[in-house]
C-alpha cells in the first residue's frame, strides 16, 4: 500500500479524518495526498485569473489543514482537481495509482439521518477504488478483529483482496468470514474463493435476506473492530443503489468500514 488519498471537502471533521489517513498511512510507509475539489462558475471574461486565485486559495486551505495535524513523517502531498469529484479521482487514480480512498460517512450533508452523504456516496458507488470508510471522530487503533461479510464466495481476481491482505499481514488481525445465504442463492455462490479462505480463522454462514443484516445479526457475537465488504452492484449495496445518499435507517456500523473494489486492469 503506497498511494492514499483523503478527499477533503467543507466538513468541520476533515482534520479529523486526515489524522486518521497518517496515523493508518505510518505503518505502511505510505504516501497521503490531500485532494481538494474545485469548481468554478463565472459570467465575465476573467475565468481563467478567478481558477487560478481558487486553486491557490485551495492549496493554501489545504497547506493550514496539514499544519493542525500530527503527520508521523508521512510525506503529504496536494492534489487539486478542477471538476467532477468522480473525474478526478479517477484521473488521479489513472496518473498515480491509488490504492486506498479514506473518507468519513458523510461530508457537508446538513441530514443527520444519512450515513452516506451525497459526496461520499458517489466516491463509494462510482469508483473502482478500495475505501475506507472512517465514523466521524474516529482516531485511528489497529485493527484486531476483521469482520468480511458477503453473500457470494465467487472472486474473478484475488487481488481484489490486496488491501485486506495488507492490513490483516501489518496489524496481524484475525478475519472471520461471513456467508450471508440470500434470496436466489446458488450453489456456487456457497463455494468461498480460496485465497478469502487462506484469510480466515473462522467462517458463518447466515440466512438473511440481506448481507447487512447477516452483519447485524452477528455483529455482537464477532465483536469486530473493521468490517469489509464488496462493493458489486448485486453485493453489500445492492439496496442502495438507486441513490448515492444512504440513510442510517438503510446502512450503519460504528466502526470503520472497508470496501474492497473491483479496478479495472
Amino acid at each position: 500500500m503506497n498511494n492514499i488519498l483523503v478527499p477533503i471537502g467543507a466538513s468541520p471533521y476533515a482534520k479529523d479524518t486526515l489524522q486518521y489517513a497518517l496515523d493508518f498511512a505510518s505503518h505502511f510507509g505510505a504516501k497521503v495526498f490531500v485532494m481538494d475539489v474545485i469548481t468554478v462558475t463565472a459570467t465575465t471574461g476573467n475565468l481563467m485569473n478567478l481558477e487560478g486565485k481558487v486553486v491557490e486559495s485551495s492549496k493554501e486551505r489545504i497547506k493550514e489543514l496539514v499544519n493542525t495535524v500530527e503527520t508521523n513523517h508521512v510525506e503529504v502531498k496536494i492534489a487539486t482537481y478542477k471538476g467532477d469529484i468522480i473525474d478526478g479521482l479517477q484521473d488521479i487514480d489513472k496518473e498515480l495509482g491509488i490504492d486506498l480512498i479514506i473518507i468519513a460517512p458523510r461530508s457537508n450533508e446538513i441530514d443527520e439521518e444519512l450515513y452516506l452523504g451525497n459526496t461520499s456516496g458517489r466516491i463509494v458507488k462510482q469508483t473502482n477504488i478500495p475505501t475506507l470508510i472512517v465514523p466521524k471522530e474516529t482516531a485511528f487503533t489497529p485493527p484486531k478483529q476483521i469482520l468480511t461479510a458477503f453473500g457470494s464466495g465467487i472472486l474473478k481476481r484475488s487481488r481484489v483482496l490486496n488491501p485486506l491482505v495488507s492490513i490483516r499481514d501489518k496489524f496481524r488481525a484475525e478475519v472471520s468470514l461471513l456467508l450471508v445465504k440470500r434470496s436466489g442463492y446458488s450453489e456456487d455462490d456457497l463455494q468461498i474463493n480460496t485465497a478469502l479462505m487462506d484469510l480466515s480463522t473462522r467462517v458463518t454462514i447466515s440466512e438473511n435476506v440481506t448481507t447487512y443484516l447477516g452483519v447485524l445479526e452477528h455483529y455482537q457475537s464477532q465483536n469486530p473492530d473493521l468490517l469489509c465488504v464488496f462493493r458489486k452492484k448485486r453485493g453489500f449495496f445492492k439496496k442502495l443503489w438507486e441513490k448515492n445518499t444512504v440513510p442510517k435507517s438503510e446502512f450503519f456500523v460504528p466502526i470503520p468500514v472497508l470496501i474492497l473494489s473491483f479496478k479495472k486492469d
